[in-house]
């Protein structure tokens, strides 16, 4: 039994030192008033000292003479020391100092009174309350959230909603928690878009789904005077097995468009061949000099002997043999 109460103690001690280490949230008022409120609070108990000093003393003095008044005032400040505190305390809650980003907004006895800020603003204790209003533009972040396509293709996807205050009026009086409340409703809002398309409508429209996402929002939080500026996806994961088709997909579409350009590239290094056997055909010598380059390529480096067995000349003579048998006529080359 005592070990389970120590490890409920350990536990309540490490939350409360997770707790303390937290970063502080970015929208907590910060709290830019309380060296004046300490110099109002060493003020007015001051003088609420010397005021006790000085009614006890002339009090006393007044019912029983000098002496009286000499047993008073020590009597005075003893009675005037918790006196003085409260009303030291209850003072130096008066005072408070917004930011330049921070309005305030004011309810006393329960009902909106005002919006004070920035600067230094007067709020009475027990009549007053008080709350900050951060109007900077805001961030919050949309956790991962699990969509189904509409056709039927599971993705997780998460992102950020960038938003700022416009009436801290009703961000206070219409809306418990405005930030909950905005990214719960982005949430939803994200979720009801990505759900009414494809996967390749997700994968290949993502500003308009940004925008469209944003626009629903906007929509509704206006109401509690909000204004979305935009919202960003940041992550878009899908299944590893669908992730592997895709790769199969698209390693098959560019072997598909490889293989087009190459039948492409055949196909005009056909029509030119073709050209070329043409203009050779109509010209006799032609067929020689692409002969001779062919063998000076063949023999430009040192190292390679090219031997013609057959000289030029011989072919041309048994060309032309050739065409008298046939009894055509003889062209000479040029």
């Amino acid at each position: 039994m005592q070990s389970e109460q120590m490890e409920q103690v350990a536990q309540r001690a490490y939350a409360w030192a997770q707790a303390r280490s937290a970063p502080r949230d970015p929208g907590e008022h910060v709290s830019l008033g309380r060296p004046l409120r300490v110099v109002v609070f060493l003020v007015a108990f001051g003088i609420g000292l010397i005021l006790s000093i000085l009614v006890g003393g002339i009090a006393l003095g007044v019912a029983g003479g000098a002496g009286a008044a000499a047993v008073g005032a020590p009597l005075g400040l003893v009675l005037g020391i918790p006196l003085s505190l409260v009303l030291a305390f209850w003072v130096s809650h008066i005072p408070r100092v917004a930011a330049q980003w921070e309005r305030g907004v004011v309810l006393r006895f329960g009902r909106f009174h005002g919006i004070k800020g920035p600067g230094i603003l007067l709020v009475f204790p027990v009549m007053d309350h008080i709350q900050f209003i951060d109007t900077r533009l805001l961030t919050l972040e949309i956790p991962h959230q699990q969509v189904i396509t509409r056709d039927n293709v599971p993705v997780t996807i998460d992102g950020v909603i960038f938003f700022m205050v416009q009436s801290a009026e009703r961000v206070v009086v219409a809306v418990q928690d405005y930030r909950y409340a905005t990214r719960q409703y982005a949430q939803a809002s994200l979720r009801d878009v990505v759900g009414s398309m494809t996967l390749d409508e997700l994968l290949s429209e993502r500003d308009q789904i940004q925008s469209r996402i944003a626009q629903v929002v906007e929509e509704h939080a206006k109401a509690w005077g909000i204004h979305v500026d935009s919202i960003r996806l940041l992550d878009i994961n899908m299944p590893e097995d669908l992730k592997r088709m895709m790769s199969r997909q698209a390693s098959a579409e560019r072997e598909k468009r490889a293989t087009i350009t190459k039948a492409e590239g055949d196909k005009e290094a056909a029509i030119n061949l073709a050209a070329a056997a043409s203009t050779m055909a109509t010209s006799p010598g032609a067929m020689q000099l692409r002969t001779l380059q062919t063998l000076d390529g063949l023999g430009a480096s040192p190292s390679n002997t090219v031997v013609m067995a057959v000289p030029v000349e011989i072919l041309a003579l048994v060309r032309e043999l050739s065409a008298k048998l046939r009894g055509a006529p003889i062209r000479e080359n040029p």
